[in-house]
């Protein structure tokens, strides 16, 4: 299909939906949401479609009057002049437009589950995972969003074995889904007495919140073990068989939580988890039956892919999927992490619109 039957087909939609949600039978029935979320999602692209529309009739015009020979010299001047300004802005509502008609990631508006857990390196991994927590909380806090601690299991002296955290707002999977992976830091441990630069990782997943109408648990699919809580080195912090651990049985997927000193509480939010992991792994078997167009793009969501290197000597980040090298690590390691997280954006967006074009 055309672009333009294709546009011409949305703004009809766009318009049938405006008549349909000013219906009273639609408003006071169940069609409302879903209607209004369409008509929400259509708006930017119609919007941007008919500003396309007008600014191409508008270069027709300015061309007609500059061929116009009978036309006064100086209103042939200033249609020259409109004309130069309308080839510039057409080509970036092309672009806008291509953007706008990209297949949706489905999980792109949701909050996300952060998983953060110390790789290879002993205790010198554990602190950089700490590191890396709190860096993801920092940026939280600079996007206004909830970052809520759901689970440390900390080593005692500053690391963190793994963590857990729920992030809550607006497009937070958008913004945070290209995060997973592995993530090296090359830097001199304060244990290293010779100087010499360690190098140890940690792991990220960052997977969409599942709520219970996208992936349905069966409770005879679940095992669910309590026993009491521990702090580092195995020290008892609780007195009570207050933790949870559940494992999910047709996928062997384990989730255990130990945070709260309430068994409930901790069920609930190791349900929550089991359901994001179990939603995100799916997810990634959708996208590998469809993956010729995905192995250039740069979310793969692959954890066990090393995504980027933290150099401390250096004071530099590299991301090694789009090559971008940013020399302000610090400001990096604060939260100040929105000029990567563009980059890494626009390609996948490039990439995309690389893979409609061959379609």
């Amino acid at each position: 299909m055309k672009l333009d039957d294709k546009l011409d087909q949305l703004i009809k939609r766009h318009g049938e939906l405006r008549d349909k949600l000013s219906s009273p039978s639609v408003a006071s029935s169940g069609e409302f949401g879903k209607l209004s979320k369409e008509l929400s999602d259509l708006t930017p692209i119609v919007e941007t479609a008919m500003s396309l529309k007008a600014a191409k009739s508008e270069l027709a015009e300015t061309e007609a009057m500059i061929k116009d020979k009978s036309s006064d010299a100086e209103m042939r001047a200033l249609a020259e002049d409109e004309k130069q300004q309308l080839l510039k802005i057409i080509p970036k509502l092309e672009h806008e437009l291509k953007l706008a008609l990209l297949p949706k990631d489905e999980a792109d508006e949701k909050n996300v589950i952060l998983e953060v857990r110390a790789g290879t390196g002993g205790e010198e991994a554990a602190l950089f995972a700490a590191e890396l927590f709190r860096m993801y909380q920092r940026f939280a806090e600079r996007q206004n969003w909830k970052f809520e601690v759901m689970d440390v299991n900390d080593t005692g002296i500053g690391g963190y074995k793994e963590a857990t955290a729920n992030i809550l707002g607006k497009n937070v999977f958008a913004r945070m889904k290209f995060e997973s992976g592995v993530h090296r830091v090359q830097r001199v441990p304060a244990t290293e007495s010779g100087g010499r630069i360690h190098t140890s990782a940690a792991t990220v997943a960052v997977l969409p919140e599942a709520e219970e109408v996208d992936i349905k648990i069966e409770e005879k699919d679940l095992r669910i073990d309590v026993f009491r809580a521990s702090g580092p080195g195995g020290q008892s912090v609780n007195t009570t068989d207050s933790a949870v651990r559940i494992v999910h049985i047709p996928t062997g997927v384990t989730v255990q939580q130990q945070d709260e000193k309430s068994q409930h509480k901790n069920k609930a939010k190791a349900l929550k988890i089991l359901r994001s992991r179990l939603y995100e792994a799916e997810r990634e078997k959708n996208h590998r039956e469809r993956s010729d167009a995905r192995k250039g793009m740069v979310g793969s969501g692959d954890r066990s892919e090393r995504i980027r290197t933290y150099n401390y000597p250096q004071g530099r980040m590299t991301d090694h999927r789009v090559n971008l090298t940013l020399y302000k690590l610090h400001d990096i390691l604060d939260g100040d992490l929105d000029e990567m997280i563009s980059v890494l954006t626009t390609e996948d967006q490039t990439a995309k619109m690389s893979a409609v074009a061959e379609d």
